[in-house]
């Protein structure tokens, strides 16, 4: 179970936010204590009512008070009307820019991040929690508010009937505040696991949709059926656990009411009979009394509400404290003006503390050389341009572009230099015309059917139903991988970028495709620095530079009949490849 946090300190940043809009939230607290004052002079001319016209029998003036009464009753639900309606804008602006910071940070939070964390907990923080603090600022906030108001109020009015009434009304007061705090204790850290176990339920889900096709590939079926009933048996568990504790305090709160307004009817009748008090006074203390319970029982009632806000607000706030990528850095560079020398000096890097994945690496590729890296899976390759990208920074070593360091670069100008082709390739649930423009949002179409016409995937969009204006599902889930690399490849070619990577590029693609892919790419990586990671190494063999990369080192390095003169790791690799396809 997760220890809470400080909810004193989650109310106070909650509270930055909403002071944003002080203004209208004074103006809602001032219909508050209007409506507040209007309920609590009902009761009074009650009192009245009973003592001065119905014990009289003065029909006449009953009938005056009763249209005084009318209008009192009916100012307050115009107040309270009033203070909704404006409380609603202010819930939904604060919820707003809570998401719309949240969002944000998302986008300047580093890889390291979202590798760490399921994409449906993270969607959970965006949806579910904040939707709690939204239902609970626009409901309970006022209420919270309503009630101390007319706790002090309904107070003060008792107090002026009867002092003596009073303290006997008082007297369960302590226990209530007792068995309050108890309950307190215990169910904010059962709300703060519920989200937690919310979160890890809704990554289950989101992972389950995704992964459908690996699902029912091998009849998985069944396991992720039962790995949900036990997700969901345990959000069961400790929900019911949380909604149960927090639903004690409705019932003790009506069990220690009714006892407080036993004491107060019976100690009044003895007063009335005695003649100290009148009747309409005890009929105005008990509705006092009851104007006195009803916001102790609302803020029990609203008191699961309050801690689950509070839960999902945490939840909130920890993502909005993560640090940031490491400081960006202040040189700019221009697509136009990077020549796209890179060096790597003495580089090494770990995912893992004392896990070394990249060991001092050291290469250098000149403006518009072609740089192949080869080796076995794991052994780097994908790190080296994790690094080259920046989503990652080296532990050691620097990696230089044009002779600057690329720690000195400004994050978005470098990567605006670049053009990447990764291996699983992403698309968004848009038109493929949108989906190739990604590359460069200033584009024309006639721009991007070029660059679908050069990645040679202009064949098959024009087969698709609608062309370039199809409609494309989440992650283009009605393309075939090696369409959808295409896209991705017409993508990379309209950002005309000033380095090239490839990352198995040609992985997903028949032979053909493959052919006349090479043929798109040799045109594309004219002038240009390129990285291509292959595992067949037949496409590198016009490559400038080799590396053969194993175990986090660079063990080989030249051209491709270098490599095989020398019967190393390379050549090894070629052969069996060779071997394998002449077999096939």
């Amino acid at each position: 179970m997760r220890k809470p946090k400080n909810a004193k300190a989650v109310i106070r940043r909650l509270w930055g936010y909403l002071r944003q809009q002080k203004r209208i939230l004074f103006l809602v607290f001032c219909l508050v204590a209007l409506s507040a004052v209007l309920d609590l002079i009902g009761p009074y001319l009650l009192g009245k009512a009973i003592d001065r016209y119905v014990i009289p029998r003065d029909f006449e003036g009953l009938f005056k008070m009763l249209l005084l009464m009318l209008g009192v009753y009916l100012a307050a639900a115009l107040t309270v009307f009033s203070q909704e309606y404006l409380m609603v804008g202010v819930s939904l602006t604060t919820v707003g820019k809570l998401r719309r910071d949240l969002f944000n940070k998302l986008q300047v939070l580093g890889l390291p991040f979202f590798d760490s964390r399921s994409h449906g907990e993270l969607m959970s923080r965006l949806t579910n929690d904040i939707d709690n603090v939204n239902n609970t600022l626009n409901t309970t906030m006022v209420a919270v508010f309503s009630s101390i108001v007319a706790l002090a109020g309904s107070l003060g009015m008792m107090f002026y009937l009867s002092p003596g009434l009073t303290l006997v009304s008082m007297l369960i007061i302590p226990l209530m505040l007792l068995l309050t705090r108890l309950v307190t204790k215990r169910t904010r850290a059962l709300f703060v696991e519920q989200q937690s176990v919310l979160g890890d339920l809704n990554g289950l889900i989101e992972e389950t949709l995704s992964g459908q096709k690996v699902i029912k590939v091998f009849n998985r079926e069944a396991e992720c059926l039962k790995e949900f009933a036990r997700q969901n048996a345990r959000l069961r568990k400790v929900g019911t656990r949380a909604q149960i504790f927090s639903g004690l305090v409705g019932p003790l709160m009506n069990v220690l009411n009714n006892l407080s307004f036993a004491l107060v009817v019976t100690v009044g009748g003895l007063l009335v009979i005695k003649g100290m008090i009148s009747v309409g006074v005890v009929v105005s203390f008990i509705s006092y009394i009851r104007f006195f319970n009803r916001p102790l029982n609302e803020l029990a009632n609203q008191f699961n509400m309050i801690q689950s806000a509070l839960a999902g607000a945490e939840r909130v706030f920890e993502i909005l404290d993560e640090p940031a990528e490491p400081e960006d850095g202040q040189v700019r560079m221009e697509p136009a003006g990077v020549a796209g020398e890179v060096v790597f000096d003495n580089v090494t890097f770990a995912y893992k503390k004392g896990e070394p994945v990249l060991k001092k690496i050291n290469f250098a590729a000149k403006p518009g050389q072609v740089i192949a890296l080869v080796g076995p899976t794991g052994a780097g390759k994908t790190t080296i341009i994790n690094l080259l990208s920046r989503f990652y920074e080296p532990e050691s070593g620097a990696i230089f572009l044009d002779g600057q360091p690329l720690s000195r670069i400004d994050r978005r100008s470098l990567r605006s230099c670049l053009g990447i082709v990764l291996q699983d390739t992403y698309l968004f649930a848009d038109t493929v015309r949108e989906n190739i423009r990604y590359g460069r949002l200033t584009a024309t179409d006639q721009e991007v059917e070029a660059a679908a016409r050069m990645a040679n995937a202009e064949q098959f969009i024009l087969r698709l139903p609608q062309g370039y204006e199809t409609l494309l599902t989440d992650e283009g889930g009605n393309l075939s991988q090696g369409q959808r690399q295409l896209l991705a490849i017409a993508r990379a070619i309209l950002a005309d970028p000033r380095i090239l990577i490839l990352d198995e590029a040609t992985s997903s693609v028949d032979t053909r495709t493959e052919a006349q892919i090479q043929e798109a790419m040799l045109k594309l990586m004219e002038g240009r620095t390129s990285f291509v990671i292959a595992h067949r190494l037949s496409t590198i063999r016009n490559a400038d530079q080799i590396l053969v990369i194993n175990n986090g080192e660079v063990i080989e390095r030249g051209r491709h009949e270098e490599l095989l003169r020398q019967k190393g790791l390379y050549y090894e690799l070629y052969n069996s490849q060779f071997r394998r396809e002449s077999a096939s």
